[in-house]
C-alpha cells in the first residue's frame, strides 16, 4: 500500500475530520510505532489492504492498528436496537467505540432488541450486502428457548415447512435439533422479519428467549461476554465464508 500522511490515516480511522486530526496531531497527542508525531503531513506506510491490521498508532492513551476496512464481530445483549436511531431501548452503536460510527460502520442484518448473540458489522458495503442479502442463503444458527416442550411433531413441522402470514409459500427450517426439554437449535438459511419467532408460532408455540449462536461458518466466541466486541481476523473471515 502506497504511504499515507498521518492526518488522512487517523480521518480513514474515525478519529474526526481532518481538521480535527491535524489539531490532535499537532497537540501532541500521537504516537506511530511508540513514536511521537506532530507533523500532521508525514508520511507512513499504513499496511495491509486484505482486512488484516497495519501499523500500530495511538491518540491519547487509545492504542490501535490502521485497519482498510473494519470487520467485527459482537456479543449483542438483550435491551438494545439494531439502530442508529433506537425507539425504546439504547442502540448497538453505544456499545462500540465512536470511531467506529464515525467511519461509516454498519451493522449488518438486525436482532430484536430482546435478542441476543453473533451480530456482524462493517463499513465495506460490498461485504454488507453480500451478509445482509436472503438470496446468499446464508446459514444462520439460533439457540431457541420454548413456551411449550419440544414434540417429534413440532421438529417435524419446522422442517416440512409452516405456513407464516402474508408468506406466499411455507418456510422451512434447514436444520432443527432438539437440545432440551423446551430448547431447540434452529438454522435458517433466509432473512424474514421475525422469522424464528413467526415460524415458532406458525407451528403452535412460542419463543421465550432467542440467541443467534453462528452466521455461515463462524461461531460466536465463547470467551465474548454480552456487551463486547472484537475485530474479526482474515481467519475469522474464512470461517465465515467457510459454510459449504
Amino acid at each position: 500500500m502506497p504511504a499515507m500522511q498521518i492526518e488522512r490515516l487517523l480521518h480513514s480511522q474515525g478519529f474526526g475530520s481532518r481538521k480535527e486530526c491535524r489539531a490532535l496531531i499537532r497537540a501532541g497527542h500521537v504516537s506511530v510505532a511508540g513514536v511521537p508525531c506532530e507533523d500532521p503531513f508525514a508520511d507512513f506506510e499504513a499496511g495491509s489492504t486484505d482486512g488484516a491490521p497495519g501499523i500500530e498508532f495511538s491518540v491519547g492513551d487509545q492504542s490501535w492498528r490502521y485497519r482498510a476496512e473494519a470487520y467485527l464481530v459482537l456479543h449483542k445483549p438483550a435491551g438494545y436496537e439494531c439502530s442508529l436511531k433506537p425507539t425504546f431501548h439504547p442502540s448497538v452503536f453505544k456499545l462500540l467505540p465512536p470511531q467506529m460510527l464515525l467511519r461509516g460502520v454498519q451493522c449488518i442484518g438486525r436482532l430484536d432488541q430482546d435478542t441476543t448473540g453473533l451480530l456482524l458489522f462493517s463499513d465495506n458495503g460490498q461485504f454488507i450486502h453480500h451478509w445482509s442479502s436472503g438470496k446468499k442463503r446464508t446459514p444462520k444458527v439460533y439457540e431457541v428457548t420454548l413456551k411449550h416442550e419440544v414434540t417429534t411433531e413440532l421438529i417435524a413441522a419446522l422442517l416440512a415447512g409452516v405456513q407464516m402470514h402474508d408468506e406466499p409459500a411455507p418456510v422451512a427450517a434447514t436444520a432443527c435439533v432438539q437440545t432440551g426439554t423446551h430448547n431447540l437449535q434452529l438454522t435458517l438459511c433466509e432473512g424474514k422479519y421475525h422469522q424464528v419467532k413467526r415460524m415458532i408460532g406458525a407451528a403452535s408455540n412460542r419463543v421465550e428467549a432467542l440467541h443467534r449462536s453462528r452466521v455461515g461458518g463462524l461461531e460466536l466466541d465463547p470467551q465474548l461476554a454480552p456487551g463486547q466486541w472484537r475485530w474479526l481476523e482474515k481467519d475469522d473471515l474464512d470461517r465465515l465464508y467457510d459454510h459449504a
